[in-house]
């Protein structure tokens, strides 16, 4: 849902105004701020030094970035100018000379001038300076999780690439399938005809498919050198709350986890009014690398999937031609056509086989990571604090909501840093509507490619049946074991592919048009020009 929906321009609030809007305990608090402050003030100016507040312009110098976020916070000081000699420091405690010391020998100066301020401004000002909101660790700061979101681009793109191959590797084994469907014509053309005018036609028929054969073949084999690899669609362990993906390595194959949940996050997006700009920017960070890790969560499963298609078009292959050797070899004919006939059969098995290589470990991973395309619907992100679109949300559920400070007329006020970031994760939340959905149809298509597969089984087995009856025990026996294989990847298929056609008619992508819109990034977004696709229609 777009931003201009909610606001009318940057400086109005980003949110459903509550009512009653008073809060009592932040009142109650800001006395005791000021209590404290003045006490402050006047045991620093007896001992002669100056007293400061948090201030956002307060800038650690990057010379000193080097002794920590946790360091700093700990000791409760801070330098805010720094020469070769000399230090600025803001302290909790500037008349310690354990202190002193331990400055003087961390930064290498030998002169210092303190300052005194609270110790939880203090605190701000390092969190500040390492670009964090108040509570949050050092992982939250925006240059780190544009890393992160950096790292799970990259690793979007591996998938991507992933899947590319993989239908590379499918379109191959369509080259191989065909190929082998013209060498079982010409073989039983001259099974049946033997040689004489035809001859040409078998030859020909021989020819292309010994060269359709070998040319999937080559399409497949590079394919097949990633089906060892297993896909693990990521689940990082999170507990209930606001966390921080956190990237644990930063090596070629980074790993994330979760950190604890942050105490007082929650309340810190309830009070988006009296957050500063660079404030707001900060939780808008957080929930952009949310979405990017959930993005990444379903490429991975898409990837999954495709694997599972590839075996299973192995699989359909295989199975074709182990009717068609078992067909052959039922057949009476010559004693010689035996081992054509087995030939058929023992390649059609060595493909099941194959299939069911690439299928079981994709289906696994697959049914692992169903529930990232659903559950996303249950959780509370940003918006639901920040921007409840409806009475049922949790953040509207505590009491009556206003409706948005719009009027007809009003133009998108996106131009400020602010509303670029706000405006970057509407966008990025649109992306992840879209990735469930392409990964809703790859399931779709999953359970289709799973459907045809049984059916294939199926219908070798009804005409195997239909073609040589019930009369010996051993191979009827075998045709209803392959009757029964279908029938069970029909169901199968079924599974995966109807909930799929449930959470597509969710989507509201479902249209035969399409457009495609044309960014300019110097014009608000309701003026950017569309391309629109109508299928040839006026």
């Amino acid at each position: 849902m777009a931003v201009y929906e909610f606001c009318k321009r940057l400086q109005e609030p980003l949110f459903f105004p509550r009512v009653p809007p008073p809060r009592p305990s932040r009142r109650a608090a800001r006395p005791n701020r000021l209590n404290r402050l003045n006490g402050l003030r006047e045991f620093a100016e007896r001992d002669g030094f100056p007293v400061a507040a948090f201030d956002e312009s307060i800038a650690v110098p990057d010379a000193a970035r080097r002794l920590g976020f946790e360091l700093l916070k700990k000791e409760l000081w801070v330098p805010s100018a720094l020469s070769p000699d000399r230090a600025e420091i803001i302290a909790a405690d500037p008349g310690d000379p354990a202190l002193a010391e331990r400055i003087k020998a961390a930064l290498g100066v030998s002169e210092l001038r303190f300052t005194a301020a609270l110790p939880e401004d203090v605190v701000r000002i390092v969190e500040h300076n390492w670009d964090v909101n108040p509570g949050f660790p050092a992982c939250a700061g925006r240059t780190i999780l544009a890393r992160a979101r950096t790292y799970l681009a990259i690793r979007r793109s591996q998938f991507a690439t992933y899947r590319t191959r993989l239908a590379k590797g499918r379109t191959g084994l369509a080259l191989l399938r065909t190929g082998l469907s013209f060498c079982t014509a010409a073989l039983i053309l001259i099974r049946i005809f033997g040689f004489g005018y035809l001859s040409i036609v078998e030859a020909a028929l021989a020819l292309a498919g010994i060269f359709l054969v070998a040319d999937g073949f080559v399409w497949y084999i590079e394919a097949r050198g990633i089906a060892k690899r297993r896909i693990a669609v990521p689940q990082p362990a999170r507990s209930p709350g606001v966390t921080v993906l956190e990237t644990v390595s930063a090596g070629p194959r980074p790993a994330f986890r979760h950190t604890e949940p942050v105490a007082g996050a929650e309340g810190l997006r309830e009070n988006w009014r009296e957050l500063s700009p660079v404030m707001r920017r900060r939780v808008l960070t957080l929930e952009r690398t949310d979405l990017a890790e959930h993005r990444t969560r379903l490429a991975a499963l898409r990837s999954v999937m495709a694997k599972f298609r590839t075996g299973l078009a192995l699989t359909r292959t295989g199975i074709a031609l182990v009717g068609v050797g078992i067909a052959l070899l039922r057949h009476k004919g010559l004693p010689v056509w035996v081992y054509p006939d087995s030939a058929l059969i023992g390649v059609g098995l060595l493909m099941i086989v194959e299939g069911f290589y690439w299928s079981v470990p994709g289906r696994h991973g697959s049914k692992g990571g169903l529930g990232s395309i659903a559950t996303p619907e249950s959780d509370v992100t940003a918006w639901d604090l920040l921007l409840p679109p409806h009475l049922g949300s949790p953040a509207a559920a505590s009491g009556p909501v206003a409706p948005p400070p719009v009027a007809p007329g009003d133009k998108p006020g996106i131009f400020g840093t602010t509303g670029l970031a706000l405006e970057r994760t509407v966008l990025a939340e649109r992306r992840n509507l879209m990735a469930r959905f392409r990964t809703a149809l790859s399931r779709s298509r999953t359970g289709m490619a799973l459907i045809r597969t049984g059916m294939n089984f199926c219908a070798v087995g009804l005409g195997l049946l239909v073609s040589f009856g019930l009369r010996n025990p051993v191979w009827t026996s075998l045709e209803f074991c392959i009757l029964a294989i279908g029938l069970v990847l029909v169901a199968d298929g079924h599974y995966w592919h109807l909930p799929a056609e449930k959470w597509k008619k969710q989507f509201p992508y479902r249209a035969g048009d399409f457009e495609i819109d044309l960014p300019d990034y110097s014009a608000p977004f309701t003026q950017w020009e569309k391309v629109v696709f109508d299928h040839g229609r006026a």
